[in-house]
């Protein structure tokens, strides 16, 4: 097997990013100052200490990188959230926020040294122009793409451009040994941050969202309409390893789900001023059953979702306790296209907790990182070694118990899947396996239809065989592997073949948080009429 490796698209390859950089965000009004630092003298000694960096120190210094460095520093003094984002990175987090940004609409990894289209985004340029998944772009307006180390934002400056210019593309197309040109005329593409819905049983239905993004209620108002046209009375709402995003747009989603009049999140700053968030009487969903999926990687926004329909008594919060995040940032400008997104408020939920768990100065990388923690302490396992602290303990009007200090701690427990990490193993291997498989086999499978994919792949075992005859020694595979490698196999056939939705149906197949969404269905105590 050719170890080619897989680059993610531009949404996904910034995740990382995201989930470090964005944040619940208002419009709060700009300080008038525009500046780092509030007194003129401290400006100026700064100022002052730069430049006589610049001009008399004994070595060459490259004060603008001092200066970022200088800028993390005094952040990273604050807390987890108040950060400083480059002005090289701020165009693509921006661009990832407002759900769109301009280029020719495909996704792409480099396999050996060919640029290689992995999906073309429908409707696109290329798609319109007649690019294919597979196709190996050479030539970009005689710029040669192939026979070099090229790091991906090379590659995305180079296709990306200003609205409605043109790029002149070669690509050589492998399964028809064939080379073609093309122009296309770059457009504004989505970023899809609801990448998925559809009905899991006649009246039941399922909206997946991975990030809060600009574009992110109007895209879960199209889901919630196509499935309400398709007799859902109940919806699954999967937050799982959504790191949250724009508070505004949060708010707008609760709104569908609450009556007019209910509090859906507060805001507190410095000098104690509350801002409240009400629901209004718009929401067209008030009456239906809504469960809410989260994990420990669902943040920020999505815990503030998931905060106001458990205080509000509205549905049922399943998985595992999230991530802890009640702080609010407001991205300000350093004037060099460079911006710092500080902290100037608390969140609080409606029966007023804050669910933001501690951290000090020297918590670093272990906030982020403290699934390891909760995984030796049980938590991950066992909903009852949740830690929950008395003196923190809020009522629901219904008379539930809610907690703050760390996360939103679901109604209902789902332990995670322990074997299924031995699967999870082999993702990437799978992902070079699957794409040299597709591109060997390209004239049989773009016939392969979904519905016979869905009910049929693989049934005689013969394309597992195929992956698992890749390892010199088998006996090293644990046996506990071998279903999640299949489903692995089957959900990525699907990103292949056809799009991230029928990914995401393949990878919910034998998820265990909708299994217990389906035995709390068989449950009068849940249903709600």
């Amino acid at each position: 097997m050719k170890n080619s490796k897989i680059y993610y698209p531009l949404f996904l390859a910034l995740a990382v990013a995201l989930g470090i950089f964005i944040g619940s965000m208002l419009n709060f009004p700009q300080n008038n100052s525009g500046f780092l630092f509030n007194s003129s003298s401290q400006e100026a000694k700064i100022k002052r200490l730069i430049n006589y960096i610049q001009y008399d120190y004994v070595d060459k210094v490259d004060t603008d990188s001092l200066l970022d460095g200088t800028i993390r520093n005094i952040l990273d003094k604050l807390d987890p959230h108040s950060v400083y984002i480059p002005a090289s990175e701020h165009d693509a987090i921006a661009e990832t926020m407002n759900g769109e940004f301009v280029g020719v609409g495909i996704r792409f990894f480099m396999n050996g040294d060919s640029l290689t289209v992995s999906n073309v985004v429908k409707d696109g340029p290329s798609d319109r122009a007649g690019i294919e998944a597979g196709d190996r772009i050479l030539i970009a307006d005689n710029d040669t793409l192939y026979g070099k180390q090229l790091e991906n934002d090379y590659i995305i400056k180079t296709l990306k451009g200003e609205e409605n210019t043109k790029v002149k593309v070669k690509v050589y197309r492998k399964y028809k040994d064939t080379l073609l040109n093309f122009t296309l005329k770059r457009a504004t593409i989505p970023l899809e941050s609801v990448p998925s819905y559809y009905m899991l049983t006649d009246t039941l239905g399922y909206i997946k969202i991975d990030k809060f993004a600009n574009t992110t209620y109007d895209e879960f108002k199209t889901a919630l309409n196509a499935l309400q046209k398709k007799n859902m009375k109940r919806l699954v709402l999967d937050l799982r390893g959504n790191p949250g995003g724009y508070l505004g747009i949060a708010n707008q989603i609760i709104d569908e789900f609450l009556e007019k009049d209910k509090l859906i999140v507060f805001t507190k700053n410095k000098g104690g001023k509350i801002d409240k968030s009400f629901a209004t009487a718009k929401g067209d969903f008030e009456k239906g059953q809504v469960y809410v999926l989260i994990d420990e990687s669902s943040a920020s926004a999505s815990e503030i979702v998931a905060g106001a329909l458990q205080d509000n008594d509205k549905g049922v919060i399943v998985g595992r306790r999230s991530f802890g995040k009640g702080l609010v940032q407001q991205e300000m400008e350093l004037g060099d296209g460079s911006a710092v997104r500080l902290t100037v408020s608390r969140y609080y939920t409606p029966t007023g907790r804050s669910i933001q768990k501690p951290y000090n100065s020297e918590s670093g990388a272990s906030y982020y990182n403290d699934r390891l923690e909760r995984y030796n302490n049980g938590e991950l396992t066992n909903g009852d070694s949740i830690k929950v602290i008395d003196s923190l303990k809020f009522v629901t009007p219904k008379g539930k118990s809610v907690y703050g200090g760390g996360g939103i701690v679901p109604d209902v427990f789902v332990s995670i899947d322990t074997t299924a990490y031995f699967g999870r193993f082999h993702f990437r291997a799978i992902q070079d396996f699957v794409f040299e498989y597709v591109d060997n086999h390209r004239e049989v499978t773009k016939n392969w239809q979904v519905n016979d994919f869905r009910q049929n792949f693989d049934n005689d075992g013969e394309i597992l065989r195929e992956y698992l005859s890749l390892f010199d020694d088998q006996s090293k595979l644990a046996a506990e592997s071998i279903p999640y490698i299949k489903l692995y196999l089957k959900a990525l056939f699907a990103r292949n073949l056809y799009d991230e939705n029928v990914f995401y149906q393949v990878m919910n197949e034998n998820d265990e948080m909708l299994k217990k969404v389906k035995e709390l269905e068989m449950k009068i105590d849940y249903i709600k009429p």
